[in-house]
């Protein structure tokens, strides 16, 4: 499906039931699920043939989505930047 907003909005749908989507990078094409769905990404893990001990990278679009979905003891909180984003 070409890059617009009909593929964002069947890609969210997607995501929403609890599917995978293909995604271009840079250099690859990505597999995402969301990750708060642990069926999606018992799925995605299936899919990818990926080994249970190797952990996935997730996309979130402020430190209260990453709060959500890992743990961040004393030393990570330490490391996390005070600030972020575009003009921050």
């Amino acid at each position: 499906m070409p890059a617009g907003e009909a593929a964002v909005t069947a890609a969210a749908r997607v995501l929403a039931e609890g599917g995978l989507v293909a995604f271009p990078t840079e250099t690859v094409y990505g597999l995402g699920a969301d990750a708060t769905n642990p069926a999606a990404i018992a799925h995605l893990y299936q899919a990818k043939g990926r080994p249970a001990f190797n952990p996935l990278i997730a996309h979130v679009g402020d430190i209260a989505a990453a709060r959500k979905i890992a743990r961040f003891d004393a030393a990570a909180t330490a490391r996390l930047p005070r600030r972020s984003g575009p003009g921050r």
